[in-house]
C-alpha cells in the first residue's frame, strides 16, 4: 500500500458505536405506553414493537446496537460492510434489499414498526410514505438528523439546512429508540459509549489555519460538503475550517478552480466502498503539486479497483499497477509501467523525445524535446490521454 492522505474523514456519522449487552431491560409485551413527536409526526406505541423492519444501514445499526437483532425481521438500504462488532447479530436478520425494496417486500414480513434514516427512503417517492403505514397499522420512526433544522424537505440527507447538525441530535435518536423499544438503559449505556468515543478523539489546541474540503462525488463539477452536515461535526471535532462553511446547502456543487482559490491544507474523500470500481477522469486537473500527490495516493489506497484517465505519465506510473496507453481512439500498449513507457512508445504515441530513469524501483520520465509535428497524431484525429487503472491488493 502507498502512502496515504494525513486526513481522512467518513462523510456520515455512525450513530452505532458499541454492541451492548442482550440482556433484557424490560418485559417488551408489558412495557408502558410511549408517546414521541417524531419529524412533524406523534410515534406512539401500546407496548414495545416485536418485528421491525429498518430501511437504512445507520438505523439498522443503532437497532444491532441496542441488542435488539432478535426483534428485527429486515433490513434493507446497505452503502458499507457492517460494523465488525455488530456482524455476528446481523447474520441473524434477514436482508431483504441492498437498496430500497418494495413495499409489497417489506409488508410480507409483517411488521410493526419500521424505522428509517432518510425521508428519501420512508417517505415520497421512498419506499411508502409514513401514511401509508399508519393505515396498515405499522408505527414509524424517522431520525431526527434528517428533520429537525432542515429548511426543506430532505431526500438522503440533500437539501440545506437552518440549523447545523449536531452529536445531540444522533444521541436524540438513539434516546428515543430506546425508549420505544423498551430499552432505555441500553440506549444511555450506548449514548455514554459513543460520547467518551467522541472526546477521545477531539483535538484541541489545533492551529486555526487547518482548513479542509469534503469531496463526496463527481469529478468535473465536483460535490463537496456544505457548513452544517456531518462534515461540521467532524471538522469541530478536529479543530479545523471547512473551507464551504459559508454555504448552508448539505452537498453544493462546485468548481475546482473554486476549490483552488480557497486553498484547502487537505482533501477529505467520501469512501463510497459499496462500490467495487472506481471511475475517474482526470481528477488532478487544477490541483498543485502537492495536492495532486495526495489524491493519487488515497486512490491507491482505496479497496477498490480505480481505472483514472491521465496526461500525466509520472503521475501514471508512479501510482498504477498497469497502463493502457491509447492513440486516436485505438489502444498501442497495455501492461506494468515499466514495460509500457519506454523512449521508443512515448515518442511514437506523443511525439516527444524522452530519457527513462529508475531510481529504487520508481520510474520517471524526463522530457527532452518535441520531435515535431509530424510525428504528432494527425490532425483531426484524437489523442487520448494515458489511461491508467489501479488495482488494489
Amino acid at each position: 500500500m502507498r502512502r496515504s492522505l494525513a486526513i481522512i474523514g467518513s462523510l456520515t456519522i455512525a450513530a452505532a458505536a458499541v454492541a451492548c449487552s442482550t440482556d433484557s431491560d424490560g418485559d417488551a409485551a408489558s412495557a408502558a405506553a410511549v408517546s414521541i413527536e417524531n419529524c412533524g409526526q406523534t410515534v406512539a406505541v401500546e407496548q414495545a414493537p416485536q418485528r421491525v423492519v429498518s430501511l437504512n444501514q445507520g438505523s439498522t445499526e443503532i437497532l444491532l446496537s441496542l441488542g435488539l437483532a432478535d426483534r428485527m425481521v429486515g433490513t434493507a438500504t446497505w452503502t458499507d460492510p457492517v460494523k465488525p462488532d455488530l456482524a455476528q447479530a446481523n447474520e441473524s436478520v434477514p436482508r431483504l434489499a441492498d437498496n430500497k425494496p418494495s413495499l409489497e417486500t417489506v409488508l410480507a414480513t409483517e411488521p410493526d414498526f419500521v424505522t428509517a434514516s432518510f425521508g428519501g427512503t420512508l417517505g415520497p417517492g421512498g419506499v411508502g410514505d409514513r401514511d401509508q403505514f399508519e393505515r396498515l397499522g405499522v408505527g414509524t420512526y424517522l431520525s431526527p438528523t434528517d428533520c429537525v433544522g432542515r429548511a426543506a424537505t430532505s431526500v438522503n440527507a440533500d437539501g440545506a439546512r437552518s440549523e447545523p447538525l449536531t452529536m445531540d441530535l444522533i444521541y436524540q435518536e438513539i434516546r428515543e429508540l430506546a425508549q420505544i423499544f423498551d430499552v432505555s438503559d441500553r440506549g444511555e449505556e450506548l449514548i455514554s459509549s459513543l460520547q467518551q468515543r467522541y472526546s477521545a478523539a477531539a483535538i484541541t489546541g489545533t492551529d486555526d489555519n487547518t482548513s479542509l474540503v469534503y469531496w463526496f462525488a463527481d469529478t468535473q463539477t465536483p460535490y463537496m460538503a456544505g457548513c452544517c452536515g456531518s462534515s461540521g461535526v467532524i471538522s469541530d471535532a478536529v479543530g479545523a475550517k471547512n473551507i464551504y462553511a459559508d454555504t448552508t446547502d448539505e452537498w453544493p456543487q462546485v468548481s475546482w478552480e473554486s476549490v483552488a482559490d480557497r486553498n484547502p491544507t487537505a482533501i477529505v474523500l467520501a469512501d463510497l466502498s459499496r462500490r467495487s470500481e472506481l471511475l475517474l477522469d482526470e481528477p488532478t486537473n487544477h490541483l498543485d503539486i502537492a495536492h495532486q500527490l495526495d489524491v493519487l495516493a488515497l486512490v491507491a489506497d482505496l479497496p477498490v479497483t480505480s481505472y483514472v484517465a491521465l496526461h500525466d505519465l509520472n503521475l501514471a506510473a508512479r501510482y498504477c499497477d498497469r497502463l493502457l496507453v491509447m492513440r486516436s481512439g485505438r489502444v498501442v500498449s497495455f501492461g506494468p509501467p515499466a514495460e509500457v513507457l519506454t523512449t521508443e512508445l512515448i515518442a511514437d504515441v506523443y511525439g516527444v523525445q524522452t530519457r527513462i530513469l529508475t531510481d529504487d524501483g520508481e520510474l520517471t520520465v524526463v522530457y527532452k524535446r518535441s520531435l515535431g509535428a509530424g510525428t504528432r497524431p494527425e490532425a483531426g484525429a484524437s489523442r487520448q490521454p494515458a489511461t491508467t487503472s489501479h488495482t488494489a491488493t
